[in-house]
């Protein structure tokens, strides 16, 4: 991967949140055309110097292929659910395992911060899957008194996305990934001999699935080979993040910094019926507070006290 012309790394600077490191998938498309841009803290391809036009027929007619930037966080812990109820404007206590939801957090004025898909990995760990900004800052700043492990498991994330995606995963998977992955359910499969977390989510409108490496365990080399292998016999093409955008927006699908962002309220933004107002995240944190861990005394209950009363 140093070898590509697109990137001169010595002109790449360190950031604070994430990396700018390149993706595993980037020397497998790369070229002299290859524009990146980055987003959560990671490098990915807005321009492979293709005709968007081309990827976007393919993603409506066949089944286009997208290395995207897209960060999983993990959430593990014993506090995971409380946690998370805390954080998030959505219910998710009742999110079963293997599920996953479309969630946003919002600030303390009420603007959205962030949105993303939550899964449950098990009953005490979940992944935050964010399209950009500061997820990490932001969970461990809210993270006091909560037994969670906050971590990144290193996931690269490819979107498998079109009418024909189904049968390309069905077989690189060897009927593995079947029917039975309904929208929004994810589980751990092989794909190509390689351990990965799949989920029918996507960005597209179209159907789709969305493929996610396990750090090292992931050969990402015999994974793109066996997607490509299966996927170009039946129209597949690479594309870039341009005809994915077209194709998003068509869709209704929000973006977050584009279309909404902290001054908007999810009223505003239309997101409204992602807020469960009836969870009372105040007074469920002071209860589970009182009842678990931390009992609550002196001035600082009676000003959580206060708090939960206005």
């Amino acid at each position: 991967m140093d070898e590509q012309p697109s990137v001169e790394h010595r002109k790449i600077f360190p950031t604070y949140i994430g990396s700018n490191e390149l993706s595993p998938f980037h020397s497998f498309y790369a070229n002299k055309n290859t524009v990146l841009r980055r987003a959560a803290g990671r490098l990915f391809v807005h321009d492979n110097g293709g005709n968007p036009t081309e990827g976007y027929w393919a993603l409506r007619r066949e089944a286009a292929l997208f290395d995207v930037p897209e960060r999983p966080i993990e959430i593990c812990g014993p506090d995971a659910v409380p946690f998370l109820e805390r954080v998030i404007a959505r219910k998710i206590s009742d999110l079963k395992s293997g599920r996953g939801r479309y969630v946003i957090a919002c600030t303390h004025q009420g603007g959205v911060f962030i949105d993303g898909i939550l899964f449950r990995i098990n009953e005490n760990c979940f992944w935050f899957v964010q399209p950009d900004g500061e997820l990490d800052t932001w969970l461990l700043a809210h993270s006091a008194d909560f037994d969670v492990l906050i971590s990144d498991p290193n996931s690269r994330v490819l979107q498998l996305q079109g009418p024909k995606s189904y049968e390309i995963i069905h077989e690189a998977s060897k009927g593995a990934v079947d029917e039975t992955l309904k929208y929004f359910h994810s589980n751990f499969f092989n794909i190509g001999g390689q351990p990965v977390y799949v989920s029918r989510t996507g960005w597209t409108g179209e159907l789709g699935y969305e493929i996610y490496t396990l750090g090292s365990k992931t050969n990402s080399q015999k994974l793109w080979d066996q997607l490509t292998l299966v996927g170009n016999s039946k129209g597949m093409i690479f594309s870039a993040m341009q005809s994915m955008n077209i194709r998003r927006i068509e869709a209704g699908i929000l973006d977050s910094g584009s279309d909404f962002d902290t001054t908007m309220t999810p009223f505003e933004a239309g997101l409204e019926r992602f807020v469960d107002f009836k969870k009372a995240p105040r007074t469920y944190f002071l209860e589970y507070r009182q009842k678990k861990l931390f009992p609550c005394v002196g001035i600082k209950c009676m000003m959580m006290q206060g708090k939960s009363e206005s």
